[in-house]
């Protein structure tokens, strides 16, 4: 962290269903699975999710109160149309809403997409200011509870995302808004999803069908 070939076979060789499964996975497009409950813990109406879900209403279900992830991860939002704050969901049981956020701005979800994995290491560098301006921190297969321990700046107006799944927050200690990070150049803080550019701590999303070291855990309250 620091601040400042084998030879293809023939194409008449090549078997073209594993060839479009080899190409998926190398856009981190693995298998997804979900469900999802119309009421806290598991109870009331449930649906299952494999693909994006721009809204639960259309599929018969007022909103989202609680869910469990078989194979993600998935990336989630308060409105519909992927608009409003969003909360990542990495695998696992989210019985209420405080399972993933933890401001109680809402108690619900209402559209979803499973979140483009980069199966490569990851590196991601954030600037004070937009356009890849002003200080920069580059930082490399960690993660970061505070940006103030490496002396860096509360504000982040551009980030460039070279390998590797990663979500910002707001405040340190992974606390405040949610910011998904994908493989990809962010100019403006607008870019990212946030509304104004405090981002004070980052994080990498891993999953174990492409990262032997598995996902993140939060720390118990």
């Amino acid at each position: 962290m620091s601040t400042g070939g084998e030879k293809s076979k023939p194409a008449s060789q090549t078997d073209g269903k594993a060839a479009q499964t080899q190409k998926r996975t190398e856009m981190g497009m693995g298998n997804y699975k979900m469900y999802v409950y119309d009421q806290e813990n598991f109870q009331g109406r449930m649906i299952e999710i494999s693909n994006e879900c721009m809204n639960v209403c259309e599929m018969g279900m007022d909103r989202v109160c609680s869910l469990r992830v078989e194979c993600g991860p998935w990336v989630g939002w308060e409105q519909m149309n992927f608009c409003g704050e969003m909360y990542i969901l990495e695998k696992g049981e989210y019985p209420r809403w405080d399972c993933w956020s933890n401001c109680h701005r809402n108690d619900y979800l209402l559209s979803f997409r499973p979140v483009r994995m980069d199966p490569e290491k990851h590196k991601i560098c954030l600037y004070e200011v937009g356009d890849f301006k002003g200080r920069k921190m580059e930082i490399i297969d960690d993660d970061v509870p505070s940006m103030y321990t490496f002396g860096f700046t509360d504000r982040v107006g551009s980030i460039m995302v070279s390998c590797g799944t990663w979500v910002g927050y707001q405040y340190p200690g992974y606390r405040g808004s949610q910011y998904l990070l994908e493989k990809s150049d962010y100019r403006h803080f607008n870019e990212y999803g946030a509304r104004h550019p405090q981002f004070q701590s980052v994080r990498r999303i891993r999953d174990m069908q492409w990262h032997p070291d598995g996902c993140y855990t939060m720390a118990t309250k």
